[in-house]
Order: structure tokens, then sequence, then C-alpha cells
């Protein structure tokens, strides 16, 4: 994925509105348009199913917590009202059932005033399905929007600016415009060019917040990566985390000994932790105690953490062996709510501690300063983590061993000859293998997608027949099953869910009619 950022002024202004430590709801609109349509759709399903499995199988909150979806052909229809992904795969699965069998390339003509106008309609029932749960205690207040187009970004962009002026964006937090790129030469299973290191994006600053304009291949990797960013924790209400390090001064004025100076930076996840993800067997997952004092963070996190720096290690004397338990990387913090000389100094004062660990070869080990203690925890326990330096504006934390966990282990030398009737058969097998220059976990598959979706998928529920005599009387006739497609009018009410979402076929209906909104939704909106 490419992409470039440029600074907006307005995001810091329009950030205000969003709901405290809550994940925004999702609306994806997929520009069908495309003359590479054919080959964009398998992969584009795929991806989105394999992510979808996953924000499904994570034990705790549910990190998509609304999904819409809608395609563009060249007029918009919503294949998805929102629908609440946990404990609705099935008929997410339908709805990629019927992405996948929109038609191919050919069929549409170009054009962007479809996508201009499923932006609105989603924002006019996101406003809607807002109103009318107001009253849940789950409810989301801001949404973001994804665009996938084959058209060039920017043209978009400016269709987007000149429609949307009149139109109420308090409940929008973002927009992304992302340009799918067509690579003949390039199959999905070569992951070395698919997904370059994380950048910015290029943002356009239009109607008080941004356009945010990316460039994605066209494979399975590269846009299944897009949408995983959803996953991440995506609050910025305040930094999550303080480092902090002994003060240092110039000069010959220094400051007192008990004086700290704090970095205040952001925890984001390396990996998913494998001990939260369901299965048939294990139920509904492990599910990370805050209060444990041996996490660093678990998602969300709910807590600032502290950590401070004890000393500094050189990088060769730290053994792999005594570290433990998921990585976390250490950004510094975009938290909204500090101003922006405090944002910038912050920044440089993080990027001046990357570079000087990584020129000196050091480590730092640091403790972790509870805020308060669990109730069962009637001594403070401190766990010890080590940060380490990489060549990037980021630093890695893990948790470090202890005296009270470490357990005893004999090392035994290493015996300087050996036989050569033991050492040609180990030479000549190692010889064999396949020598890489670097590990890249994008090669391996581990068949977890396939495990997700069939533990997760639930076949509808089929209507135990009734005996003759106790059937009620058809006063109508039966009428044909119809494919049409019921696409929703922009900027009108949004219509219930029972009436935008399209039957895929009759084996396949009884998932996909239930509606998640309350009774006196439904009744408004007729």
């Amino acid at each position: 994925m490419n992409s470039r950022k440029l600074p907006s002024e307005p995001r810091r202004v329009f950030a205000a509105a969003k709901a405290p430590s809550q994940q925004p709801s999702r609306i994806l609109v997929v520009d069908v348009t495309s003359p590479s349509w054919a080959s964009t759709c398998s992969v584009l399903s795929e991806a989105l199913e394999n992510v979808l499995c996953l924000a499904c199988g994570l034990a705790g909150p549910c990190r998509v917590p609304l999904l819409s979806l809608y395609v563009v052909q060249p007029q918009q229809e919503c294949l998805l009202p929102f629908t609440q992904v946990k404990e609705n795969f099935a008929r997410i699965q339908t709805c990629i059932s019927e992405l996948r069998s929109l038609p191919a390339e050919g069929c549409f003509p170009q054009g962007g005033n479809g996508v201009v106008q499923a932006v609105q309609d989603g924002l006019q029932q996101f406003k809607q399905y807002s109103r009318h749960t107001a009253a849940g205690s789950s409810t989301n207040s801001s949404v973001e929007i994804t665009v996938l187009t084959s058209q060039p970004s920017r043209e978009m962009v400016k269709q987007l600016e000149k429609k949307l002026q009149d139109v109420d964006l308090v409940s929008l937090r973002r927009i992304q415009v992302i340009e799918v790129l067509k690579r003949d030469f390039q199959q999905p299973e070569d992951v070395e060019q698919c997904v370059p290191a994380e950048e910015p994006s290029t943002d356009m600053a239009i109607l008080g917040m941004d356009i945010e304009v990316q460039t994605v291949e066209d494979n399975v990797i590269s846009l299944e990566m897009l949408f995983k960013t959803w996953l991440h924790d995506h609050g910025t209400e305040r930094e999550q985390l303080h480092l902090l390090l002994p003060s240092g001064s110039f000069g010959h004025s220094a400051a007192p000994k008990n004086t700290l100076m704090c970095l205040k930076c952001d925890l984001q996840e390396r990996l998913l932790d494998p001990g939260r993800i369901s299965g048939p067997a294990e139920g509904t997952g492990r599910a990370a105690d805050p209060n444990f004092p041996w996490h660093v963070a678990a998602w969300p996190s709910t807590a600032l953490h502290k950590l401070r720096v004890l000393k500094a290690l050189k990088s060769e004397g730290v053994c792999e062996s005594v570290l433990y338990g998921l990585p976390f990387i250490i950004k510094p913090t975009s938290c909204w709510q500090l101003d922006w000389d405090e944002l910038e100094t912050n920044q440089h004062s993080f990027h001046a501690l990357c570079h000087s660990l990584l020129k000196r070869k050091w480590m730092l080990l640091a403790r972790h300063e509870p805020q308060n203690t669990g109730p069962n925890w009637n001594v403070v326990v401190h766990p010890y983590f080590v940060i380490i330096p990489s060549d990037s504006a980021t630093l890695l934390v893990k948790a470090v061993a202890i005296r009270e966990l470490l357990l005893p282990s004999a090392f035994p030398a290493l015996l300087a000859e050996h036989p050569e009737r033991v050492r040609g058969p180990i030479e000549s097998a190692l010889n064999n293998l396949e020598v890489e220059v670097a590990y890249n976990p994008l090669h391996l598959k581990s068949n977890l997608y396939k495990h997700l979706k069939s533990s997760l998928y639930k076949p509808p529920h089929r209507q135990q027949p009734q005996p003759r005599e106790q059937r009620p009387e058809r006063h109508q006739p039966r009428q044909p099953q119809s494919r049409a497609k019921a696409a929703v009018a922009p900027l009108l009410m949004a219509p219930s869910p029972l009436q935008t979402f399209r039957p895929a076929a009759t084996a396949r209906r009884g998932s996909c009619e239930g509606s998640l909104l309350p009774k006196e939704y439904e009744e408004f909106l007729q």
C-alpha cells in the first residue's frame, strides 16, 4: 500500500466529536464500474471475508462494531445495512456472496456520481440508526467511510468535495479513498512487493475534515492488510503510555535527580493474541485481565500505562530466552487534546531517543508503575520491560523475566570437535535447506481463516413445516421470487434493513432477513 501524508489543521477540531474509547462504525463503498472488476472481485471478497472472520472470532469488544456495505454499478445499492459484526458472520458471508455474484467488467459505465450518492446515503442511514438506538448502551457516535475504486483518486476527491458541502458531517470521523491499482505481472503470493512499510497517507483537508487518499495493489494480501487497519485501536482521545526518563539538561544548571522527563506515547499491537481467538473447542477464548500486572496493554487500552526507565542495557547483553509475551510498538502520541507545540516537541524528542539508542546500540530496562492495585493484590507487583530501538521512528517493548519467574537451566559447553560420521549427515541436511535472507510471516499460512469460517458459520434456521390443518389461510397468491436490487435513494430516509438487504436465494433468506433495529425504527421508516 503506497501512501503519503500532509499535515492538516482541521483534524484536531473535528476529532473532538468522537466518542471516548470507541471504535468507529464502518461504511464500505465498492465501485464496481471498473473495467478490471472481474479480477478485483475475487481478491476483494476473499480479503474482506478473512478480516471479518477475525473480527468475529476475537474475544472481547468487537473491533468492527457496525458495518454497512454499498456497491456502485453505476447507481448505489445497499447490500448490507448497518449490522453488528459479532454474532452475524453468516449474514456477512451472504452479503459477500452477493458481492462475488455481481456482473463482471464492461457492464457499467464509469462515473463518480454513484459513489457520492452512496456516501451521502450511508451518512443518512448512520444518522437514523444512531438516533433510534441512542437509548442503548453500545451506541457508536462516529463512522468512517472507505471507498474502493479504480478511478483516479484525485478526481474522486474533487467530486466528494463538491457534493458534500451541504451535508451534515458531525458524525463522520474520516473518509478514505482507496485507489486499487491493477498489477497484471504480480501474483498475490509475491508478498515481498505487496506490503511495504507502513507510511502515513495523503490527507486533503476539505469540509472541515480530512479525506485520506491511498493506493493499494490488486491482490488478496494488500487488501487484507488494508482491512486489518480496522482492527487497530483508533482512539486518540488520550495518550496511552508515559515513558519516564531521567531529566537531562544542557548547560551548567542540572535538574534535580527526582525530576523525570516524560515522553507521551501510543501503543500499537504488532500481532493479534492467538489466545483471544475463539474456536469450537475453546469457546469464547481468553480475555486478558487488565488488573493483572504482567500485561503492558490489553485491547482496548483503558488505562494510562507508565514505564519508568531504570538503566540502559547493551544490546548484545540481552538473552532472547528471558524475553516473553506479545510485543507492542511504541509511537509518539497523536492525541488530539494536546496542543500542536507540545505534540511537535514530544515527537522530536521521541525521534532523538530512537536515534541515540540505535547509535549507542542500547536497550532500555523499564519498570511498570501501577496506577492502582487490583483487589487481590495486597503488595504492588512491578513487572519489567525491555525497550528495543529500530531503524524506524518506533520502539519495541517486550516483557523481560525477573527473579521470581526464572527457572534454573543448564547450558552445557559446545564441543569443539565432532566425529565426521556425525557431522557429515548434519551438514548435508543443512545444505539441502532453502535459505532466505529475512523471515517474512506473509509466506506462512496456518489455515486459521478456514478454521474460523467453519466454526463461525451457522446454517440458517429452517422452520418446521406445519400440518395442513394448522396452516393459516392464504388470502393472497404467492409472489414469485425476485432478485431485483433494492437501491437506496440518496438523502432520503434510509429504508429498514428488511427492505434494503437483497435476498440472495430462497435457501439463504433465513440468515439475512432479521433486522437488528428496534421495532419502532422499522415502523418509523415505513
